[in-house]
């Protein structure tokens, strides 16, 4: 059966991410990272981002992602930039006093544990570093998104095994809440905000921006109680699909949304 992960989507992950990357570089700028600093890009993907640090420091910059095929393409586009990429989770990572900077672009919404995550954070800055965040918010993340699932649990070709299905993000409601967490934590926030971002694409450009993330999670095995099919999988999605179609205006174009945390914390 194909497996759905991160490492089998890395290749086209880049071309199919408009919103990560637009949404990469507000938090690039809300960091404004300095010509010196050593930066850590957590959760780096395939590297879009951790090249664009590249470019703004002379200090060492470094990506870790826990897909092995998302480090794999990282590296391959890379090239002889001077970036280490490593294969490694925020939960594993053991950095102490290395970074003046962490950058943390659409991945703290996978985090398993996201308290020792930022517990980890804390321990890889060095005092008066900061960490930024951008990720998908509330249970609502994505109006499109959800209401193409919530087909999903109608439709008798996908309901009985979808049924089955456990969601793997971690996602909290307010800015404050975000802001509680990291506090608690050690870390003193100086920005937490939320928004809703809205894009207008084509259905066939959505269902591409659901599928280089979303489908990563909603139609990997390891979510699932049960074996899932190439029959499932090819049934979801369709319904996924015809859903996007459905949301179109007259002039055929959707109006996707995303609600988003921007949180910038320090270590004091």
């Amino acid at each position: 059966m194909k497996r759905i992960d991160f490492s089998t989507v890395a290749s086209e992950y880049e071309d199919r991410s408009p919103i990560q990357k637009s949404a990469a570089d507000e938090l690039l700028d809300l960091l404004a990272i300095m010509n010196d600093e050593d930066v850590l890009d957590l959760g780096c993907g395939v590297g879009n981002p951790t090249r664009k640090i590249r470019r703004l420091t002379g200090g060492k910059v470094v990506g870790i992602d826990p897909a092995k095929g998302m480090i794999q393409e990282a590296i391959k586009k890379a090239k002889s930039m001077d970036i280490t990429f490593e294969m490694k989770s925020a939960e594993d990572m053991d950095y102490e006093n290395c970074f003046d900077v962490i950058f943390c672009n659409s991945a703290f919404q996978w985090f398993s544990d996201p308290e020792k995550a930022v517990e980890n954070c804390q321990k890889a800055l060095r005092t008066r570093g900061r960490i930024g965040i951008q990720a998908p918010a509330k249970r609502v993340y994505c109006p499109n998104f959800v209401e193409a699932i919530e087909k999903v649990k109608e439709d008798p070709m996908t309901r009985d095994i979808f049924a089955h299905f456990y969601p793997p993000w971690f996602l909290l409601e307010t800015a404050e809440e975000y802001k509680d967490l990291f506090e608690r934590l050690g870390l003193k926030v100086i920005l937490a905000r939320m928004e809703a971002v809205k894009t207008r694409h084509m259905p066939e450009e959505v269902f591409n921006i659901f599928s280089s993330a979303a489908a990563a999670g909603y139609l990997n095995q390891d979510y699932y109680d049960i074996e899932i099919s190439e029959d499932f999988i090819d049934s979801f999605k369709t319904v996924i699909r015809n859903t996007f179609i459905h949301q179109a205006d007259d002039r055929g174009m959707v109006t996707l949304v995303f609600n988003r945390i921007f949180l910038i914390a320090v270590k004091i």
